[in-house]
């Protein structure tokens, strides 16, 4: 899988090792990078690494770095 494909609902899925009505859930609030075409959702695999990486950023508060 090429870093530019396009992939299903069903190849996301199956990428984000999740079930396809997580990302149809996570699609429809705008809380993944998707997009319809003829009202199927399509995932960007290169948008979806970027979202994976800022995603598992750890948070740290002003209050934690300066313990």
């Amino acid at each position: 899988m090429k870093a530019d494909e396009i992939m299903t609902i069903e190849e996301c899925a199956k990428y984000l090792k999740t079930s396809i009505s997580t990302i149809y859930r996570l699609a429809q609030k705008r809380r993944i990078p998707s997009f319809k075409v003829s009202g199927q959702w399509r995932f960007k695999k290169e948008l979806i690494n970027t979202w994976i990486s800022e995603n598992s950023k750890i948070k740290v508060t002003k209050e934690e770095r300066e313990k």
